[in-house]
């Protein structure tokens, strides 16, 4: 799922340097699904840096172009993966349109919005991967509105198996420009983390609903 290890480590450094990622073993964070987690994402943070906004850009064109070729349209998916869409489709040249969580209640209803034609190629953008049930989702609105789903790229994903059998199940290739696996090596050899949170951090990506906190 990773295009280039190099690149993901240098996306690995970028999360961690503005803190769209936060690894935290010992205090874990409370998820909105009640899971308690040692690591907390939120990629839209990258946005508000130039800098790494740009590489991040960089990044899921390259990997996007090597893994899918050029498509006919990017599409984001709501609402993370709306303005790093974006950015990829201007990147491009590209038109964009993206897909909603829920239909509009009122006016036209859509779940689409933008503009777009019978059978085009579409690539989706993501910001993360956890399941793969949001994205799988809009995946679905776009089959549905007769385009073809090239695969997907995000920028992070948890590596949950349960998220690799939903996309194999569902036929749609998907890419990330960094993962978890990534991450922990990064954090490791940043000195962000220790050798002693190793342990807690693999227990929770194999059975995080279950996941304790050792004491």
């Amino acid at each position: 799922m990773i295009d280039n290890k190099d690149n993901a480590l240098k996306i690995a450094e970028v999360l961690l340097k503005v803190k769209a990622v936060k690894l935290q073993p010992n205090q874990p964070f409370t998820w909105a699904s009640g899971w308690k987690s040692p690591i907390y994402c939120d990629n839209r943070v990258t946005l508000s840096y130039p800098k790494e906004r740009t590489h991040i850009r960089q990044a899921f064109v390259e990997a996007i172009l090597n893994r899918f070729g050029r498509p006919d349209v990017i599409a984001g998916v709501a609402t993370g993966g709306i303005p790093q869409g974006a950015l990829v489709a201007q990147e491009l040249g590209l038109p964009f349109i993206y897909i909603r969580s829920a239909s509009k209640g009122h006016g036209l209803g859509n779940m689409i919005e933008g503009h777009y034609e019978n059978g085009q190629r579409v690539v989706l953008v993501e910001d993360l991967i956890s399941t793969g049930g949001s994205s799988l989702k809009a995946v679905e609105v776009i089959r549905n509105a007769k385009l073809e789903v090239k695969g997907l790229a995000a920028i992070f994903s948890y590596g949950f198996k349960e998220a690799i059998d939903n996309f194999k199940q569902a036929e749609c290739p998907f890419i990330t420009l960094t993962d978890y696996t990534i991450l922990i090596e990064k954090a490791l050899g940043s000195h962000y983390i220790s050798e002693n949170d190793l342990t807690l951090l693999e227990n929770w990506r194999e059975d995080p609903s279950n996941w304790k906190q050792e004491k």
